[in-house]
């Protein structure tokens, strides 16, 4: 069956595409869910009238996150933590607690689009990627320092 996606979905499609999918997957789960609808000809006039929308809210969304992405790079993070020896910490930098000093920066970015390969666990200057957009990645520099007994 072909349907054409309404939304991005996963290992299938971007927003505004048509697809071939089998009849049970697009019956059962795209349509009801509201993530396609079913390629008619009436469906696929239309889509050509509002590909042009379509094209412009991309564009926008783009846009917002490659600024967003910029202010991104801009923002200074500072975490102080306790450590022991060989400046290990006691614990351990999580995207949570990047994700909350990014916020008291006036970015709100979830903890989920902090990439860490894994939790930061020494001091000094790390670069952390931050996914803003599926095509836009930002980096912030993390300066991990120890807290003063």
């Amino acid at each position: 069956m072909k349907v054409i996606l309404s939304a991005d979905v996963i290992d299938l499609g971007n927003i505004g595409e048509v697809v071939n999918v089998k009849d049970g997957y697009a019956r059962n789960f795209l349509i009801p869910k509201g993530l396609a609808v079913e390629a008619t000809t009436r469906n696929v006039a239309r889509l050509q009238h509002e590909h042009t929308r379509i094209e412009a809210k991309m564009k926008r969304v783009m846009a917002d996150a490659e600024t967003l992405a910029k202010r991104i790079e801009q923002a200074q993070v500072r975490i102080t933590a306790k450590v022991g020896e060989e400046e290990r910490l006691f614990g351990s930098v999580t995207s949570a607690m990047i994700a909350e000093k990014l916020a008291e920066a006036g970015l709100d970015i979830d903890r989920r689009k902090i990439q860490l390969a894994e939790p930061i666990r020494t001091t000094g200057v790390f670069t952390v990627t931050v996914k803003v957009h599926r095509d836009v990645n930002a980096e912030v520099k993390v300066w991990v320092t120890a807290k003063e007994a």
